[in-house]
């Protein structure tokens, strides 16, 4: 029986062949071009969404205009409205010309454009600086400390972060973070990010990774919104399931269902389900519970280190200035709030030293104190100073102002004696 036998120099021609294949299908991984979605605006501007108009004219172009002009005027009472908490048909109207000067654009979800008539539902960006001053509210607004935020999509049981353009990442690069009090750090998802972004890393727990990605994307802390999709048959209702988490430990802020007849309406299915989730993390950060965890910012191993260099500078110069190190958490609203914090705690009898390793104006800061005492003294040294500190941790404690005592009532003036 004959038998074909390959000649060494075949076999390695095919394993050479065998490795460039193998080299382009990696280099095709990574270097695709269906990745990467940039986020559209990132402004302060207010946004009012969802105004419909139903406009007619003598032609097209009147028609549209006069539905841009009166999406314009809705707009603008749905804004006060929402601002001022009053009823739509109170809100004051004002003249086009002044509508004109502080609408910043025009975002059109969906128009159907007749001869005559302008059917649409518009989006209204009004200038922050222009129209704060008519709505008689300031310019600033609170913000959140920066957070990296990776969108996961489960879709056919599958999880997808950066690997895909996925219709999720879409949706928050849609979203306008402007008028949001969270600092969302949003990676475009091109380059590295698939390959350090992914869905085993949104739930890996260990801080000493997650605090090298954090500093290399100029983050403080980490959000993963997940949704999960849920569909009947193909182009039939669809079921999204989202879930808004926080930190590496993956806490959950908010869970809730969206559902829709048609996967024709995805795109604004996952845009209500973006804006439901900014909500929860916008409640989160006004309830105290949006804080960022301590471990991010700074290094045990470190501060470990520090506080044995400062016991051995102390037993050299004879000085007993021993004492633990305790991580202090205080909501910092302003520059103003974190001075008087620091001044107040520094004012202890004890406290050796004061750091902030973490700063966060229009959110939580961290403060780092190494106090001559255990745990239980510093809470009474800071409660009688008005200050409640509320145990997070070990040696980590959450500080919030006390509610002002009520004064007890006056009593009643004794009854005169009767005359005799």
């Amino acid at each position: 029986m004959a038998r074909l036998l390959t000649p060494p120099r075949i076999l390695i021609a095919l394993a050479g062949a065998a490795s460039l294949v193998a080299g382009g299908i990696a280099v095709s991984q990574i270097e695709q071009g269906d990745r990467g979605v940039a986020p559209i605006d990132s402004t302060s501007s207010y946004e009012i969404g969802g105004v419909t108009v139903d406009v007619s004219g003598k032609d097209a172009d009147t028609a549209r205009a006069g539905g841009w002009r009166e999406a314009q005027r809705k707009g603008w009472r749905m804004l006060y409205a929402r601002v001022h908490g009053v009823p739509f048909a109170a809100a004051p109207r004002l003249p086009d010309s002044t509508l004109d000067s502080i609408v910043a654009g025009i975002v059109v979800e969906d128009e159907q454009i007749s001869a005559r008539r302008y059917i649409g539902r518009l989006g209204v960006l009004f200038d922050r600086g222009r129209a704060g001053a008519l709505l008689g509210v300031g310019g600033q607004v609170r913000r959140s400390a920066p957070m990296l935020t990776i969108p996961v999509m489960w879709s056919g049981g599958a999880p997808q972060s950066f690997e895909l353009r996925t219709q999720w990442q879409q949706a928050w690069a849609r979203f306008r973070t402007g008028g949001s009090p969270i600092d969302y750090v949003r990676p475009v998802g091109t380059g590295a990010d698939p390959l350090l972004l992914n869905v085993a890393e949104s739930r890996r727990p260990g801080r000493a990774w997650w605090r090298m990605l954090l500093d290399q994307y100029g983050a403080s802390d980490v959000l993963v919104p997940e949704v999960s999709i849920k569909r009947s048959f193909p182009g039939g209702p669809v079921v999204a399931t989202f879930t808004a988490r926080h930190g590496p430990d993956g806490t959950v802020i908010d869970r809730f269902v969206l559902r829709t007849s048609s996967s024709a309406n995805m795109p604004r299915l996952l845009d209500e389900g973006v804006r439901r989730i900014d909500m929860a993390y916008a409640d989160a950060l006004r309830t105290g519970a949006l804080y960022p965890d301590s471990m991010l910012v700074e290094d045990p191993a470190i501060e470990e280190t520090l506080d044995d260099a400062a016991a051995e500078t102390a037993a050299v110069d004879g000085a007993d200035t021993a004492g633990s190190s305790f991580s202090l958490e205080v909501d910092t609203p302003d520059a103003a709030a974190l001075t008087s914090a620091e001044q107040t705690i520094r004012a202890i009898p004890g406290v050796r030293s004061l750091s902030t390793p973490s700063l966060a104006i229009g959110g939580v800061s961290v403060i780092r104190v190494l106090y001559q005492g255990d745990a239980a003294a510093l809470s009474i040294a800071l409660g009688a100073r008005g200050i409640r500190a509320e145990e997070i941790g070990n040696n980590s404690f959450r500080l919030r102002r006390a509610a002002p005592a009520t004064p007890p009532a006056a009593a009643a003036p004794a009854p005169e004696p009767a005359a005799p």
